[in-house]
This record gives C-alpha cells, structure tokens and sequence, in this order.
C-alpha cells in the first residue's frame, strides 16, 4: 500500500512519529512535509502548499491508495486542492494535539478557529486516530459544547459518526538505543506534557 503522510508542521514529536513509522512500516511511505515554523500559518496556508507537493510525488511514484495526516493540516482544504492529482484514497487523520482542551493564557481571547478546522478535518476522515484513548475523551466531550455554539447547522448530529471511525492508535517509541543485556537497568520514560501556552 503506497501511504501519503502529511505532516505541515513537520517537527519534535509530530517529525517523530511520522519518520519513525515511515522507518518501521511495511508499506511504502511517502513524508509530505513542511518546517515547524509559523503553526497558526500552517493550519491554513498548508493545503495548497503541500497539495502542489502531492502533484509532483504523485507524478513521480504514483497516487497514493491512503492519505494519513496529522491533526495540523486543514483535511479537507488539501483534499479539495489536491483531488485532481491523488484520487479518491482512505483518509486517516492522526490527532497529536488539538486546540479545543487548550487553558487561555490570562488576559488571551478565546479563538475557536483552529479548533473548529480540527473538526472539520476529524468530519471529513475516513478515520481518525487518537494518540491516546485520554486524550480521545477530552475532546468528545468538549465537541458538543463547541458545536453548540454555533448559530444554526451545529453538525451535532454527525458527532456519533465521527466517533464511531475514531480508534487509538498510541504514537511508537523508539527504543533501538536504550540499553540492553543483564546488566541494564530498566528505562525510565518521561511521558511530558505542554509546559507553556501556545
């Protein structure tokens, strides 16, 4: 299976994750990528950008049978601008982090844009993986307060969908350079988290 990985923001764990599958899997895997610069851009400048690196991978391999992307790439807008080169592929969206659980900072105004892009790419997956089943929760329950906030058309009825094509697929470690043998002593892993506002 040819896989088309889509990372706009193409650094720290998100590089990681895509690169360390693309390393381990099976399938053909195909990095589109663009610097971890600039994330508010990305969200909305990346699809026409990285539709037009589609064309020329597709012109050199082939369309590809699957689009797996992360949770930074406005889904539908890159299928819209890309549709003519890619197919109709399986698209899988890969959901590190998203904007709808994230504190304010004090004195910072709430801005549900690039929360509401997340919804808009999670609607229009075939599927979308979680990278933990946590983090999955949070966001299935803030979903409907969002939604609910919204004039008319609230896509709440869609959410049961959504969620039934949502499954947790937990982000691979690379454990190649720990140390083995008898005299090695366990690893200690430190899972982190955000230490400041966006």
């Amino acid at each position: 299976m040819r896989v088309f990985v889509v990372s706009p923001y193409h650094g720290g764990s998100h590089a990681a994750w895509a690169e360390g599958w693309a390393r381990h899997s099976s399938h053909e895997v195909h990095l589109l990528t663009m610097d971890a610069h600039f994330w508010k851009w990305r969200m909305f400048g990346a699809p026409t950008t990285l539709a037009l690196h589609a064309e020329r991978l597709v012109a050199e391999v082939g369309p590809p049978d699957a689009i797996v992307a992360t949770d930074m790439l406005d889904l539908p807008g890159f299928l819209g601008r890309a549709r003519t080169s890619i197919g109709d592929p399986l698209t899988v969206l890969y959901v590190h982090e998203i904007q709808l659980r994230y504190s304010l900072a004090e004195g910072a105004s709430e801005d549900l844009t690039y929360a509401f892009l997340n919804w808009q790419s999670m609607e229009a997956a075939d599927a979308t993986w979680w990278n933990s089943g946590f983090h999955r929760g949070q966001v299935f329950e803030a979903l409907p307060v969002l939604l609910g906030r919204f004039p008319d058309h609230r896509h709440l009825p869609l959410l049961d969908g959504v969620s039934a094509r949502s499954s947790v697929m937990p982000v691979g470690v690379e454990v190649a350079d720990l140390p083995t043998g008898p005299k090695a002593e366990p690893p200690v892993i430190l899972w982190s988290h955000r230490w400041e506002y966006d």
